[in-house]
Order: C-alpha cells, then structure tokens, then sequence
C-alpha cells in the first residue's frame, strides 16, 4: 500500500506517533528546531493544496459573519488579554505570554479534518482557516505593537512583514499549483496529499517536543504543570465557546468556532517572533500539542 494512503487513512494515530517520539527521543527532536520555520511553510502550502479552488472560493461568500468571528477570537480577546496584564503587571509572566500568544494566533490548519472526524461539515472550519490565516498579519500587528518583548516600530513591522510573506508566498504557491498542474486531482492524488500533510505535522511536532521532555526528566512537576495548563486553555475555551453557541448556531457552525477557539496555529509565530521571545514559552508549546492532538478523541462526546 502506498505509504502516504495508509498515513490518511490513519492520520490520528500518525500525529500521535509524532507525539510520543518527539517526546521519548528529544535527540532525535533537537536538530530539527531549526527546521520548524521552513515546516510552517510546507503546512501551510500542503493545506491550501488539499483544498478545492470552488471552495477556496466560496469560503469567502460569507466573509461579514466570519470576519466578525475571526475579529472576536484573534483582535478583541488578545487586546482584552494586554489590557488585563498591564493593569495587573503580568506582561513579564510566561504564563501571560503563553495564553496571550495562543489567543492571538489563527485555528491550526487541521481544523476542518477535526470537525469531519466528529461527524460535522467542514465548510465553516475552512471559511475560519482560510480569512483568519490571510487576516492574521493585520490582526496581530497591534497584539505585537503593544508586546514589550518588541520594543520598537522595525521589531513590529518586521514580525508583520515576516508572518505575510510566509502566508502569501506559501498560499499562492499552492493556489498556482492547484490551478495548473492539479487542476483534477484523483482520489488517490488527494489521499497522498492528506497522508503527506499528516506525515508533515507528525515531523513538525517532533521538533516542538525537546523542551517539554527535558523539563519532564529535570522537574517532573514543573512540565505537569504545564500539560495541565495547555490542557486547561485549550479544552476550557472550546467548551466556553460551545456553550454560548450551541443554540445560537448550526451544529456544524458551532462545532467549527468552539473548536478553532480552543486550536490556535501558534506555529505560525515562529516565523514572525524573534527566538529570544518564543524561547521562555516553548515548552509551553510543547504541552499544547498534547491537547491539541487528542480534541477529535476526548471532545468528540461534547459535539
């Protein structure tokens, strides 16, 4: 069988596989950290790549209801967050950085596949994907402009530049492509694509790992604390969000923004954020994936 059909076909088991090796072999996971920039790139391109023009289309036919939507969830929560740290002096926490750079960020590119697992459509996820991902340099721009980390106008607008040239060189690629060379996919093309994207973030996940099993063999405590906290964020927000919304929204709408509130593609800010300020949180960033890859099991029920 091919490879990349049997990765499909198994996709939650290959992203757990990533999972468990990036946090049992953190030899394996280091070398790869200078990797994950590029990685970010070949998700992004590999998603856009899966995806049906007519539906890249139509994602946008209702763009004042997921404007409003991607306005909420990555303008005014982070802002309210800043404004809160200030107020309370938290803007040096780890903690604060954490939860900020989570809410700031777009819904992890894997959200459509998630709401398909649960049984939901998985038109609005890739509405939400798709604005949220092409806005996210001009809703993260004040988000970055009031982060002490960045001191001055070049840092912000560097880290803006960065997170759109990413997304737009990424996206376009995969847009000409698609229209061109891929213009009718078979069914076996679009499985391996599917199997190459699992396979892709399964190798990503790897490197965001050695930071959270290091901590782990060091102080035990201090990476439970962590995984607990990540958990606490992430399946917190996703029942928040689902109960104002589950009878206010069709069910496939409800499930799609309750769980993209809770998945935030926080890998994107690799790319735009200087190492010196991703570094006190990474394992932080490796406690989020834990959550992240186990929503399809453990919130199924709740959708």
């Amino acid at each position: 069988m091919n490879p990349l059909h049997l990765a499909a076909r198994n996709g939650p088991n290959v992203l757990v596989a990533g999972l468990v090796a990036g946090l049992l072999l953190p030899s394996l996971a280091e070398p790869m950290r200078p990797l994950l920039p590029p990685l970010v790139m070949v998700l992004l391109f590999v998603t856009v790549l899966r995806m049906e023009p007519t539906t890249l289309i139509g994602s946008l036919s209702d763009l004042r209801s997921v404007i409003r939507t991607i306005a909420a969830l990555q303008l005014a929560v982070p802002l309210t967050l800043l404004a809160i740290g200030y107020t309370a002096g938290w803007m040096s926490s780890p903690i604060f950085l954490s939860l900020l750079i989570v809410a700031a960020a777009p819904s992890i590119s894997g959200s459509p596949n998630m709401c398909l697992m649960m049984g939901h459509p998985a038109e609005h996820a890739v509405r939400l994907v798709v604005v949220g991902t092409a806005l996210l340099p001009l809703t993260a721009l004040p988000v970055f402009w009031l982060m002490p980390e960045l001191e001055d106008i070049r840092a912000v607008t560097g880290a803006s530049a960065r997170l759109f040239l990413t997304i737009a060189v990424a996206a376009s690629a995969a847009i000409v492509l698609r229209l061109t060379v891929l213009r009718n996919p078979s069914a076996s093309t679009l499985s391996s694509l599917e199997g190459l994207g699992a396979i892709t973030l399964a190798v990503f996940v790897i490197g965001l790992m050695p930071s959270l099993s290091a901590t782990a063999l060091e102080a035990p405590g201090i990476a439970l604390f962590w995984v607990a906290f990540a958990c606490v964020i992430n399946f917190g927000a996703q029942v928040v969000m689902f109960s104002l919304l589950r009878r206010r929204s069709p069910p496939a709408q409800a499930t799609a923004v309750s769980l993209i509130a809770g998945n935030r593609n926080i890998a994107l800010f690799f790319v735009a954020l200087p190492p010196e300020v991703i570094a006190p949180i990474m394992v932080f960033i490796g406690a989020y994936q834990i959550p992240m890859y186990l929503t399809p099991t453990l919130m199924r029920r709740l959708y």
